[in-house]
């Protein structure tokens, strides 16, 4: 975890220099939340996929229950990501919707908007280019 005022989780508890028992140096998702101006932001790094979905998943549960209505998921880190994934971002987003809250994708790279586009998520969610404004000094 870091000492500062994100929270921090690597995919399996493992960093990019760790060995973590059968795995090959594991570390392809970095999950981080800081405070954002509607509300929290999730900033997603590396690569996602079906092994990395139940640590995305515990996270974005996480702001949920804390009661958070609108959720900014920064993807400019996030190099890949799966239908799992992408599965886990919808259902996180159809569930703000249900609390009239919203979930926003920002800043995916080309290869991220592209499946969100060719899956019609960006139909469903609003997925924006621009940078991220947080709430920090």
């Amino acid at each position: 975890m870091r000492t500062d005022a994100r929270r921090s989780w690597t995919a399996r508890g493992c960093d990019a220099s760790a060995s973590c028992g059968n795995h090959h140096r594991v570390g392809l998702l970095e999950i981080s939340v800081a405070a954002g101006a509607s509300g929290p932001v999730l900033a997603l790094a590396g690569e996602a996929d079906l092994t990395t979905v139940a640590e995305l998943s515990e996270a974005l549960t996480a702001q949920l229950a804390s009661g958070a209505r609108h959720l900014t998921v920064d993807l400019s880190g996030l190099r890949f990501a799966d239908s799992a994934v992408i599965r886990a971002l919808v259902l996180a987003g159809r569930k703000l919707k249900a609390r009239n809250g919203g979930l926003e994708l920002a800043n995916p790279q080309p290869a991220v908007a592209r499946a969100l586009s060719l899956l019609g998520v960006d139909q469903a969610i609003e997925v924006r280019a621009t940078p991220i404004q947080d709430s920090r000094p």
